[in-house]
C-alpha cells in the first residue's frame, strides 16, 4: 500500500511540474514592452482621468471592449457586447456606467469560474488637472489584458484552462467599491460556482516605507482569509516560477490601513468566495496627479502579472476547487 502510495505522490508531482512548464510558455508572452505600450494608452490624457459615468470612462470601456474582440475573447453571457450596464447612486446622484467582463470558458469544468479583477476607472479631473492613474488602476487594468492575452494564446494551441476564467473590469471603485458590489449582486456566472477571485489593484510602484530594499515583492492580502488551500497554491505557483518575496504585512487582522476591505476583491470575500489581493502598496502619488505612466517600474509590473497568471493556471487546472474552510 506504501509503494502505491508513493507512486501515485510522484505520478502527481510530475503532473504538476509539466503543467507549470506549459503555463511558463505562455506566461512569457506578458512582457515589459506591450504592458508599457497598453498603459501609455489607457493612463494618457485622452481618458481624462477615467471618471465613472464621464466621457472619459466611456471611452475607457470601449478601449478594453475593442481589445477583447480584436483577439476573440469572448463577451461574458449577460452583457451588451461585453458591458454590465448598471446604474448607480454617486453622491445622491444616479450614474449610468458599466463594468466590462469577457469570459475563456474552460475546458473540462466550464461552470466554475475563476475571477480575475481590476478597477477600470480613477479620480478624473479635479480643479483643472487630470488624474490619470497610471498605477492606481491602470497598472492592474493593464496586467488584466495581458493576462487575458495570456490565456487566449493557451487556448489557441489546444492547452486552455480546465475551469473558465472570467476577465473583470469594474467601475465605481473610486467611489466604494461600487462596481464590484454591483457584479456580486447582479452576477452574470453564480457566486456558488466562482473558486476565487484574484484582484488587482496597483502592481506598477514599490512601497516608499517598505523596510525591505528588495523590490522583487509583491503584497499579497486575503490568500489565507478563507481557504487553507488558496495560500498554499498562491505559495506554490511563485515557488516554482518567479520566486518574489511575498510580502503579507498588509494581510495582518489588526493592520490599521484595513487595506483588505478597500479594494473590489472585498466584495467576493463577503460572499465567501476565497481572494488575493496583489498590491505594491502606496507613495506620493496615491490620488495626485502625478501617478502618470512614466513612474511605472515595467518590469515588475510584468512579473506581478505573470505571478496572477500563474497562480489563475493552477487554480484553473487542479483536479478539485479550492475549499473554503474559514469563516469569513
Amino acid at each position: 500500500m506504501k509503494k502505491i502510495t508513493l507512486a501515485l505522490c510522484l505520478i502527481a508531482a510530475h503532473l504538476g511540474f509539466a503543467q507549470m512548464e506549459t503555463a511558463k510558455t505562455y506566461a512569457k508572452t506578458i512582457e515589459e514592452q506591450d504592458l508599457k505600450e497598453l498603459l501609455y494608452v489607457y493612463a494618457s490624457d485622452y481618458f481624462q482621468g477615467r471618471e465613472t459615468g464621464t466621457l472619459g470612462q466611456k471611452r475607457a470601456v470601449t478601449f478594453l471592449r475593442e481589445f477583447y474582440k480584436i483577439r476573440n475573447i469572448k463577451a461574458a453571457q449577460g452583457t451588451q457586447d461585453y458591458f454590465q450596464p448598471m446604474e448607480l447612486t454617486i453622491k445622491g446622484q444616479p450614474i449610468a456606467t458599466e463594468n466590462v467582463v469577457a469570459i475563456i470558458e474552460g475546458k473540462s469544468k466550464p461552470e466554475e469560474y475563476i475571477v480575475i479583477s481590476s478597477h477600470l476607472d480613477h479620480e478624473g479631473i479635479k480643479n483643472g488637472e487630470i488624474y490619470n492613474g497610471a498605477d492606481d488602476d491602470g497598472s492592474g487594468t493593464v496586467a488584466l489584458l495581458e493576462i487575458a492575452e495570456a490565456f487566449q494564446a493557451a487556448v489557441a494551441e489546444g492547452n486552455g484552462p480546465a475551469r473558465s476564467i472570467i476577465f473583470l473590469h469594474v467601475s465605481g471603485e473610486e467611489k466604494g467599491l461600487l462596481g464590484s458590489r454591483y457584479y456580486t449582486d447582479n452576477p452574470l456566472y453564480p457566486l456558488a460556482n466562482t473558486v476565487a477571485n484574484l484582484n488587482i489593484d496597483m502592481v506598477g510602484r514599490t512601497d516608499p516605507k517598505r523596510e525591505s530594499k528588495n523590490r522583487n515583492y509583491v503584497y499579497l492580502i486575503g490568500t489565507d482569509r478563507l481557504s487553507t488551500e488558496l495560500h498554499e497554491i498562491s505559495e506554490q505557483a511563485n515557488d516554482a516560477t518567479l520566486k518574489m518575496d511575498l510580502d503579507y504585512t498588509y494581510n495582518a487582522a489588526d493592520d490599521p490601513n484595513r487595506f483588505y476591505f478597500r479594494s473590489d476583491h472585498y466584495n467576493f470575500a463577503k460572499n465567501n468566495i476565497p481572494v488575493i489581493f496583489y498590491f505594491n502598496g502606496t507613495h506620493a502619488d496615491y490620488h495626485k496627479p502625478t501617478d502618470t505612466v512614466e513612474k511605472i517600474q515595467y518590469d515588475l509590473l510584468a512579473q506581478r502579472a505573470q505571478l496572477v497568471f500563474y497562480t489563475a493556471w493552477k487554480l484553473s487546472n487542479r483536479e478539485n476547487r479550492i475549499v473554503v474552510d474559514k469563516a469569513k
